[in-house]
């Protein structure tokens, strides 16, 4: 016994059946005898609901084996008992659920001595043989019981079908302390009282759930713990976390940590990353284990996970899918009708169809032609000017270094710098040898961007001062680079180890006698690329996975649609497009404005830009259009014609009204002004000039007009049922309102540790998509007219539905903000779905100063012209939107503030 541990640790008792506890089948409950790892004989507790499954004549296709971790028991694992077997009834899938309480623990076999991992690990082969496991079993655990469980998984292969984890850690890197609170409760005295004497340990670890445990499901897991003597197995958990190779657990844990490398079987991961213990280093750890690991990170979820989110609906999810894929795998010429383990199938890599994102450096690395201008550039005076000679040898030096550093294909380097000949030199270099580039935008707020990568778990930051500052001071992972040469004290304080001057200088000597070509092979267009962050207008920011193939296909999509190669010029507000100007051979300049806020354009500050790279095309946001026609009084005739040089003029990420349109047409009277349809997903799928927008409305369509698809891309809808759910058929029938879904080359890989949502994604009834492609849900709402265009309608989660039907929001807010007397309308809906009430929303021209009802001329002029009946019109100062494009009305946000002043809340700013 450890002698930190109380006396009231080495206490034996029986086995006994739980009382009765909330969400507890008492059908499910049941003990087994069997030898422990010592051959003497112990009874344990398992949840099993296998009588169940025999009542309504189900036969399983295969067991789930569940592992609850320190200090929880079968409990934990209640929700997938239930969900299992409802499942079962209803005809779906039948899986038979053993939920294991290892000994000393829950309502197990106290035995009064401590169970290394070892032992545990040999206890649970001991109980599965008792109970007659002969496979197909998944293995799930969570905490201690995933080590517990894959050390079965390991010693099992023969037996296994799939390795399933919730938050738990195989490997404790000697770098990194063991997490806070249990190095804590691992001292001293403090061991015994926490863990044993107390109920400490138990409810500081129930406490982490969020949202807090009802009383109901707190007492369910106090139940077995509720006297000291019941609590010896809490201590000797604790005690047996191997802290060091002293610990006589150690190399059980890495004897299982190590098998898992030879582990074939499919695996599924799904994390808490709020979780203080088991923090988001464990889960790369385990990706870097089994490469085959499907992931899912839930934002928000913490280390009580299981409580926190559906992990049973994705367990079975995860199951059906696979599932279906064995019975669809020939075996000896014919469909299998039974899962079998086994490993996945091997991919075919990948042959260039296209050139390589880099390929105009190559083609131009001799040319003195300028590539890049920074109208202020974050160091000297602008504006400054990069030749395509200077940009590809900075390219070459940089990737050089970087490989010199240890950065290796497949590594993630997280890019905090803004938009500029940094930024573009960093980007390229790094897809140039195969590393991962991360690009969250600043405008995501510092919260938004902290998710972001963290999330995305980069090995290297490379970043401006305020990005580093930030990384410093919220603990982002990775080795920093500052992008200019820090102070010391400076660079020491940030944990800075070099400045890209360093790693290009190292480059440049690796480079001497040589080429990149021959120190780095040129990256499969099948290999990752990118991940980009979408602008969180919509919830949690998502990482969008891109592939080599696929960012080439995005440049060749714009150099198709628009004209942009080789000796045009491109005035680039909105970073990824500025990023792809190289891509596209053109001169590219970042105007002199605030990345992080697109309405901080003016229109000087374009013409300047527009002059100084002769540019011929302009992309720019709405909010950013907005400005420049606002601020266009200040325009001089030099600047005026500048402007008037513009031939093509871009304006995405959200709909641009038509006045506003055009009065930027009156600013730009050669350009063709096109308002292209696209996301992070997707970042160009349908165009429309401002002429065929003016065409659409007067034909009277409901929503927003995009225009047709681009020639290399496909749209179609899925039809929307009579409660708003997108759950129709693939189809392109005229005038049939739902959720849009494309497919393109030039489409998103997948996202980014979010297995659920890539699988909603990808998910749709109908014809497959075109042969290479995937079909992409937008979550967008809207309907492709007669002659092929393409109506935006909303979000899909912002649809109301009302006793009278389904309404989409844009068509009654388009109506709204006809009036002369509103600037912006927002119409959400409140209540119950099903009589849900419509309220508009509104920013009135003569700005308000604090929201309210809207003033009777206001609400009788947005009544007349809606046609949909309102239950309140309100206005406020300002209309909650998104950070990257200022636009995007956060309707979630507004609905939610207008249901709480409606029914009586304090009228707040939303």
């Amino acid at each position: 016994m450890n002698p930190s541990l109380p006396a009231a640790a080495s206490t034996t008792s029986a086995a006994v059946l739980p009382p009765a506890l909330d969400g507890l089948d008492p059908a499910w409950s049941r003990l087994v005898e069997a030898p422990d790892s010592e051959g003497a004989r112990r009874t344990w507790h398992v949840l099993d609901n296998l009588s169940r499954l025999e009542q309504s004549g189900s036969e399983p296709i295969g067991t789930i084996l569940c592992v609850h971790g320190n200090p929880t028991w079968s409990y934990l694992w209640r929700g997938l008992l239930s969900a299992a077997t409802e499942q079962a009834q209803a005809g779906g899938d039948v899986w038979r659920v053993v939920a294991v309480d290892q000994l000393d623990m829950g309502f197990s076999e106290r035995t009064g001595s401590p169970r290394g991992l070892p032992q545990r690990v040999r206890d649970l082969d001991a109980l599965t043989t008792a109970l007659g496991l002969d496979g197909p079993v998944v293995t799930l655990g969570h905490d201690w019981g995933g080590v517990v469980s894959l050390g079965w998984a390991v010693d099992h292969p023969e037996r296994l079908l799939a390795a399933t984890v919730l938050n738990t850690a195989v490997h404790q890197p000697e770098s990194d302390p063991i997490p806070a609170l249990l190095r804590l409760t691992l001292q001293g005295p403090v061991l015994g009282r926490a863990t044993v004497s107390t109920p400490g340990f138990l409810a500081t670890t129930l406490a982490l759930a969020r949202p807090a445990l009802s009383r109901e499901v707190r007492d369910g897991f106090m139940a077995p713990y509720l006297r000291a003597d019941r609590r010896g197995g809490i201590g000797a958990f604790v005690a047996d976390i191997p802290v060091d190779e002293t610990h006589p657990s150690h190399a059980e844990l890495d004897r299982i940590a190590e098998g898992l490398r030879s582990l074939t079987v499919p695996a599924l991961a799904l994390w808490g990353p709020r979780d203080p213990i088991f923090s988001d280093r464990y889960l790369d750890d385990l990706m870097d284990r089994l490469p085959q690991l499907d992931v899912h990170r839930f934002e928000g979820a913490g280390h009580m996970i299981a409580e926190e989110v559906d992990y049973a609906g994705a367990v079975l999810t995860w199951l059906a899918d696979l599932t279906a894929e064995r019975a669809a795998e020939p075996v000896d010429g014919a469909a299998a009708s039974v899962p079998a383990p086994g490993a996945a199938a091997p991919t075919a890599t990948a042959a260039w169809t296209t050139a390589p994102l880099w390929q105009n450096l190559e083609d131009l690395r001799d040319s003195d032609d300028t590539v890049l201008v920074e109208m202020a550039p974050s160091s000297g005076a602008g504006p400054r000017t990069v030749s395509w000679r200077l940009l590809s040898r900075r390219v070459d030096e940089i990737a050089a270094g970087l490989l010199t550093l240890g950065v290796r294909p497949g590594d993630r380097v997280s890019l905090l710098v803004p938009p500029g000949a940094d930024l573009t030199a960093v980007l390229y270099a790094c897809v140039r040898i195969g590393a991962v580039v991360v690009v969250a935008d600043a405008g995501l707020g510092l919260r938004g961007l902290t998710r972001a990568v963290r999330g995305a778990r980069p090995s290297y930051v490379i970043g401006a001062l305020p990005g580093l500052s930030a990384a410093r001071a919220l603990g982002w992972p990775g080795v920093k680079i500052s992008t200019t040469v820090l102070p010391s004290p400076t660079a020491r304080a940030l944990g800075v180890t070099r400045s890209l001057l360093d790693v290009a200088a190292l480059g440049a000597r690796a480079l001497e006698g040589t080429t990149l070509a021959e120190l780095a092979p040129v990256p499969s267009p099948e290999d990752t690329a990118a991940v980009l962050f979408t602008s969180g207008s919509t919830g949690p920011a998502k990482g969008v996975v891109y592939a080599h193939g696929q960012l080439s296909a995005v440049r060749d999509a714009l150099a198709e649609r628009y004209g942009i190669g080789p000796g045009s010029g491109l005035v680039a507000g909105f970073a990824p497009f500025a990023l792809l100007g190289p891509a596209l051979g053109a001169r590219s300049v970042t105007p002199d404005m605030d990345v992080t806020s697109p309405s901080t354009l003016t229109a000087q500050a374009t013409a300047a830009a527009v002059a100084a790279a002769d540019a011929t095309t302009l992309f720019l946001s709405p909010a950013a259009i907005a400005n420049v026609v606002a601020t266009s009084g200040d325009l001089t005739d030099e600047d005026r014609a500048a402007l008037a040089r513009v031939q093509t003029f871009l304006s995405a990420g959200a709909p641009v009204s038509g006045s506003l349109l055009a009065a930027a047409e009156s600013l730009m009277p050669a350009a063709t002004a096109h308002t292209p349809y696209g996301m992070t997903e997707g970042l160009l799928l349908t165009d429309v000039t401002a002429d065929e927008i003016r065409a659409a409305e007067a034909s009277g369509g409901r929503g927003v007009c995009v225009g047709r698809p681009v020639v290399t891309a496909t749209v179609r809808v899925v039809a929307l049922d009579e409660q708003g759910r997108a759950t129709g058929e693939l189809g392109d029938t005229p005038d049939v309102t739902g959720e849009i879904v494309v497919a393109a080359p030039h489409v998103k890989d997948r996202y980014d540790r979010l297995w659920l949502t890539e699988r909603a994604s990808r998910r749709v009834d109908g014809p497959p998509a075109p042969e290479g492609q995937r079909w992409h849900r937008t979550g967008d709402v809207g309907h492709l007219d007669a002659d092929g265009r393409l109506w935006v309608e909303g979000r899909l989660a912002h649809v109301v539905v009302t006793a009278d039907g389904v309404v989409t929001p844009v068509a009654p807010e388009q109506a709204a903000e006809s009036s002369s007397l509103v600037a912006r309308a927002g119409v959400v809906g409140v209540g119950p779905v099903g009589t849900q009430q419509l309220v508009a929303v509104v920013e009135t021209v003569e700005r308000t100063r604090r929201p309210g009802l809207a003033p009777h001329d206001v609400a009788d002029d947005v009544r007349a012209r809606v046609s949909e009946p309102l239950a309140a019109v309100l206005v406020v100062p300002d209309l909650p939107t998104d950070v990257r494009h200022n636009s995007k009305i956060d309707r979630s946000r507004l609905a939610a503030w207008a249901e709480d002043v409606l029914s009586g809340g304090r009228m707040t700013t939303p």
